[in-house]
């Protein structure tokens, strides 16, 4: 008789920041996977969209009338504008294609909040990923909402858990007043 595996508890990071997400706005979940960070504003009572090439593994959950998912290649060739909605929350967890960075935070509502967190330089040196396309520069996230959005959050560093890797994280708001930091 098969296990299922147990279901995968949402990133600190993201959990850290979950409270920034504005209340009735919707969440978009790039690269969901099966869905853990989905699930996890699901159960906060937020609308979700969650892209990934393949939604096949999306765990689902009893409640999904707040749920969209969108099967799409984000590497396609063709970058991806997210549509004209804009999101109260972005996320994205260990995922890089850098020619959807500029569209992602382009996708933040006026007091929404992109959560992002992802591999780094130096992370071959622990395993997958390796390749530089999928490896953040050191202040790459820094760079990409300079101008756009209020950094609330940002490290670049090496972490023991879930797996010994390099990261590199971002929280940031759409918005010029400080945002409440716990």
């Amino acid at each position: 008789m098969a296990t299922m595996k147990p279901e995968r508890a949402s990133s600190p990071w993201v959990s850290r920041y979950a409270h920034l997400a504005p209340e009735g706005l919707p969440v978009l979940d790039v690269a969901c996977g099966s869905g853990r960070h989905s699930r996890f504003f699901l159960k906060r009572g937020y609308c979700v969209t969650g892209v990934d090439l393949d939604v096949s593994d999306f765990k689902l959950i009893d409640d999904t009338d707040q749920l969209t998912l969108i099967e799409r290649d984000l590497e396609d060739g063709m970058v991806w504008q997210f549509g004209t909605q804009a999101y109260g929350t972005v996320v994205v967890t260990n995922y890089l294609h850098r020619p959807i960075l500029a569209p992602l935070v382009a996708a933040v509502a006026p007091g929404g909040v992109l959560i992002y967190e992802t591999f780094a330089q130096g992370n071959e040196a622990y395993g997958k990923p390796k390749h530089p396309d999928h490896l953040l520069r050191p202040g790459e996230l820094i760079e990409m909402v300079r101008g756009k959005l209020q950094i609330v959050a940002y490290e670049h560093g090496y972490i023991n858990r879930p797996r010994r890797a390099v990261v590199e994280r971002i929280c940031a708001v759409n918005g010029q007043l400080p945002a409440p930091l716990s």
